[in-house]
């Protein structure tokens, strides 16, 4: 590949989600920020939409990481690394039992063999008990949360319904798409809907964090390389302008199109990016066609 060409030590525009390139967007770090804050008063549930690409998965386990590394000084506290126990289901497309089964499964708990729906629960109500007697918290992330089955979101309603005199014991984030506040706006699920106490919606990048978000992820992907600065761009501005008309400020598609940008001017022989390898790229890839040609045609 394009590594040792650039002088970088991997890829800085891989498309899987990895926290070591989370980078502190103000709209992204206000959604960690409100995750934290919301976790820490013991809310029920809470919400967070995007479009897709707009890296709420990368959000979910940014925030997985945060609230067991963070610690707080208060008077005789705990580190949240004590304080809270994390269930992640990428992909709840399940049935309610599944499901039940999947969130037993994160927590390590051991179950009888053939156990039916009622001794699942029990066996998860006493585990939830337990765990708050030791004072810790379970969060369980929910992501794609749009694809939930009705009932599946009312057994996860019903989930939120264990608590103790002053506490929830589990609280629930649900993670999806826009189409989730349609689905939660049904009368069989309202009850969900009026549960949820803090929501945050991602929007695409602007073009003034496009900028940002490149240098970062090449700062990343050079390590303790230093060719690439402000000062020597790995990306023309003419370059990451198109990059931005072509994306829409989205990074899924953002990192698509730089990849394949890199690729291009790898094949050249080329040290930096020219907005013609945007283009190429953008060409290329169905989703930012329709950007490349409004773009284009505000040039003509």
């Amino acid at each position: 590949m394009y590594l040792t060409h650039f002088g970088l030590s991997e890829l800085p525009f891989g498309i899987t989600p990895d926290t070591s390139f989370f980078f502190s967007l103000n709209d992204h770090q206000q959604a960690l920020n409100t995750l934290l804050v919301a976790v820490r008063n013991g809310e029920g549930f809470i919400k967070i939409t995007g479009e897709v690409g707009t890296g709420k998965t990368l959000l979910c386990r940014q925030f997985l990481r945060s609230i067991n590394n963070h610690f707080d000084d208060s008077p005789g506290s705990t580190t949240t690394k004590q304080r809270f126990i994390t269930a992640y289901i990428p992909n709840p497309y399940l049935e309610p039992r599944t499901l039940l089964l999947a969130l037993a499964d994160e927590l390590g708990i051991v179950l009888e063999k053939d156990a039916d729906q009622y001794q699942l629960l029990q066996s998860l109500t006493l585990a939830l008990l337990n765990f708050a007697e030791q004072g810790r918290q379970v969060v369980l992330c929910l992501d794609e949360a749009q694809a939930m089955p009705m009932e599946t979101l009312e057994a996860v309603r019903l989930l939120s319904n264990l608590e103790t005199e002053k506490n929830k014991l589990l609280q629930i984030v649900l993670f999806g798409q826009p189409e989730l506040n349609l689905r939660l706006q049904q009368d069989s699920i309202r009850q969900l809907n009026q549960r949820i106490t803090f929501h945050y919606h991602l929007s695409p990048l602007s073009r003034r964090d496009l900028d940002n978000y490149i240098m970062h992820r090449i700062i990343v992907a050079q390590g303790n390389n230093l060719k690439i600065s402000s000062s020597n761009p790995l990306f023309h501005k003419s370059a990451t302008r198109l990059l931005y008309a072509a994306s829409g400020g989205i990074p899924r598609l953002i990192n698509i199109l730089a990849h394949k940008a890199l690729m291009l001017t790898y094949g050249e022989g080329r040290q930096q990016v020219k907005a013609r390898h945007v283009r190429a790229a953008a060409k290329d890839t169905a989703a930012a066609r329709h950007g490349l040609w409004r773009w284009l045609g505000i040039l003509q």
